[in-house]
């Protein structure tokens, strides 16, 4: 009576003549509706209800070495609750056969619906707790489909679709040339970055999992992504270095414009209305004229009550302090680079090239080696960008293992006369 009921109220939903068991993505939850069914008692309700029997159910799974509870039992350990509420809630549970009870011995026990649903839990609530935690819980997903062979094609297509979030966000990062952006940008990238590496580990053991022609073909969709977002680190580094020889510098001590746009976003706004205190005038606004007709009034009555103003002239200029510009000198690792690959005679390695020091000082040379061969270009990068070199990528990662860098994009710095010299 109950699956006839269901299949009607589930009818109202479906095209006339539509069977709910012949449509493809809904025979699969038709077929789980025990699961289904469990967690729908778990969540209905009131926030308050739920989190309570949630509570409940973790409390009871937790005691894995004596999985059974008697009545007393269970009303000792939940003593802090009102013993009206916890017979409602171990009614509920049971009614819906999350927990099973046994008459003869009179012991409760979760059911195997009800460790299921609180194992999915426990996963949740362990990357909750992380920042960018969801990255690592599809990829703990994946890994953990592949473990036991049960890999599901949505597993795969969660994460693509997550890394294409990211790289979507970074991409808007850079087209919208804001400095504050692209930092923003650069620091969820370095908090994702842990994720990225274990979920590029569970990629490669993918191999051995026998996956079907579709999900093999998710898993090398989910590679490529990964390996793209890799290399935004050295395009925010390219992006923020072009920002910088913008910047305009205020007075002689160095200050800039980002610099003081960084300082005003972090006053609170009772701050930045006292520093306007007496600076601005109060224009009074009529929000109930419309702005066109506002402006036609406006020209008709200067045409008529002003017909000889028609020119207006500027105010007097203000006395300011003229200052000197202070030049800069060009950051030592450019020179350096600058000076190593101009006499660079035979192929090298971009890792061999670029790697040494810290993570940052690698990350500033990768970037520099995008403007070789640039032409609207500044002039301390000119010499540079006009050295006679070419730069050839592979779509794979090196692995490197050293001056804080574990792999890079594999690539060769090739002078001219050994462009059409073969890989090795």
């Amino acid at each position: 009576m109950e699956a006839s009921g269901n299949s009607a109220s589930l009818a109202e939903f479906l095209a006339p003549g539509l069977i709910a068991e012949d449509i493809p993505p809904l025979f699969p939850l038709l077929a789980a509706r025990p699961l289904i069914g469990a967690l729908i008692a778990l969540f209905r309700g009131g926030d308050e209800e739920v989190l309570i029997r949630l509570m409940v159910l973790r409390e009871v799974g937790l005691r894995a070495d004596a999985p059974e509870w008697t009545p007393r039992e269970l009303e000792a350990h939940f003593a802090y609750l009102s013993q009206t509420k916890l017979n409602t809630v171990l009614a509920r549970l049971r009614e819906h056969a999350l927990l099973l009870w046994d008459g003869e011995r009179r012991l409760y026990q979760l059911s195997t619906e009800g460790r299921m649903v609180l194992s999915a839990l426990s996963n949740l609530l362990a990357f909750n707790a992380e920042a960018d935690g969801e990255l690592g819980f599809l990829a703990a997903q994946v890994a953990a489909g592949a473990a036991v062979g049960k890999l599901a094609p949505e597993a795969l297509s969660h994460l693509l679709a997550r890394l294409g979030e990211l790289e979507e966000e970074f991409a808007q990062a850079v087209a919208s040339g804001s400095e504050f952006r692209l930092r923003a940008a650069q620091a969820k990238l370095a908090s994702v970055q842990q994720w990225l590496d274990r979920a590029n580990a569970v990629m490669k053991n993918l191999a051995d999992a026998g996956l079907d022609d579709a999900s093999w073909r998710l898993a090398q969709s989910i590679g490529q992504r990964q390996s793209r977002l890799l290399r935004m680190a050295s395009v925010f580094q390219r992006e923020l270095a072009a920002i910088a020889r913008q910047q305009v510098h205020l007075s002689q001590g160095g200050l800039s414009t980002s610099e003081l746009a960084a300082w005003l976003k972090n006053q609170s706004l009772d701050q930045l209305a006292a520093f306007t205190e007496g600076r601005l005038a109060t224009t009074p606004e009529c929000s109930f004229v419309l702005p066109d007709v506002m402006l036609d009034n406006t020209e008709e009555f200067i045409a008529r009550e002003q017909p000889n103003r028609k020119t207006s002239a500027m105010p007097a200029p203000a006395e300011i302090e003229y200052t000197r510009d202070v030049p800069l000198e060009p950051p030592r690792e450019l020179l350096d680079l600058t000076r190593m690959l101009a006499g660079l005679n035979v192929p090298a390695s971009v890792a061999d090239t670029v790697v040494g020091g810290s993570f940052g000082q690698a990350s500033y040379r990768l970037s520099l080696l995008a403007l070789i061969g640039e032409t609207n270009i500044g002039p301390e990068l000119a010499p540079l960008a006009e050295l006679p070199l070419t730069l050839q990528w592979d779509d794979d990662l090196q692995a490197v293992g050293r001056g804080e860098v574990v792999r890079i994009s594999a690539g060769r710095i090739l002078p001219q006369q050994n462009i059409d010299e073969p890989p090795a």
